[in-house]
């Protein structure tokens, strides 16, 4: 009996941390190398849709005979994306943006087995951020948290004492949702 190799498409050490939280370490771990900016007028679900199918997509073609796991999170206010944050500008700006108001977090999760069509799920969340002051969005940009993370912030750190209210998957905000995931699992009669 061959046993099927399973690979985490992603090189998130938080996606990693949660399969674990589950019980679930991988055999490989291979990010995906693809361009991650948005088509034009795509709205977010489809972009975190699109993104985490092209990642699994780009591994499963590598490794055919594996079942691979990948995912993309979306941050979004309205139609508007917040991409990762790649400075302490882009931490200041998002949360400018979202202080005192509510904002969606869309994770989309794809599995492609060896011999079957891929399976996709997407998990939606709202969180909702207090007022923010002048004074507490320089000291999380000082904490230097937000750096590399969808809309700037990071649920699971610093960013929970600023967070008001939030509705939908936690780990989906911080980064695959564990419910979507075992399903896409047990659907493929994988590791559930």
């Amino acid at each position: 009996m061959t046993i099927t190799p399973f690979i985490l498409a992603s090189s998130s050490p938080r996606r990693l941390s949660l399969l674990a939280d589950i019980g679930i370490v991988p055999d490989r771990v291979l990010p995906a190398d693809i361009d991650e900016s948005p088509l034009k007028g795509e709205v977010p679900r489809a972009m975190a849709k699109r993104l985490a199918f092209e990642k699994g997509a780009f591994v499963a073609t590598a490794n055919p005979d594996a079942l691979v796991l990948s995912a993309d999170t979306v941050v979004a206010v309205g139609r508007r994306v917040l991409p990762k944050a790649e400075t302490p500008d882009d931490v200041r700006r998002f949360l400018q943006l979202m202080s005192g108001r509510r904002h969606r977090v869309f994770t989309a999760v794809a599995l492609f087995r060896p011999h079957g069509k891929p399976l996709q799920k997407c998990s939606e969340s709202i969180v909702t951020f207090k007022l923010l002051s002048e004074a507490e969005i320089e000291d999380y940009c000082a904490s230097g948290e937000g750096i590399g993370k969808a809309g700037g912030y990071a649920i699971q750190g610093r960013a929970a004492c600023l967070i008001r209210a939030m509705a939908g998957s936690y780990s989906g905000i911080v980064g695959l949702p564990l419910f979507e995931v075992a399903q896409l699992l047990k659907s493929a009669g994988g590791n559930s």
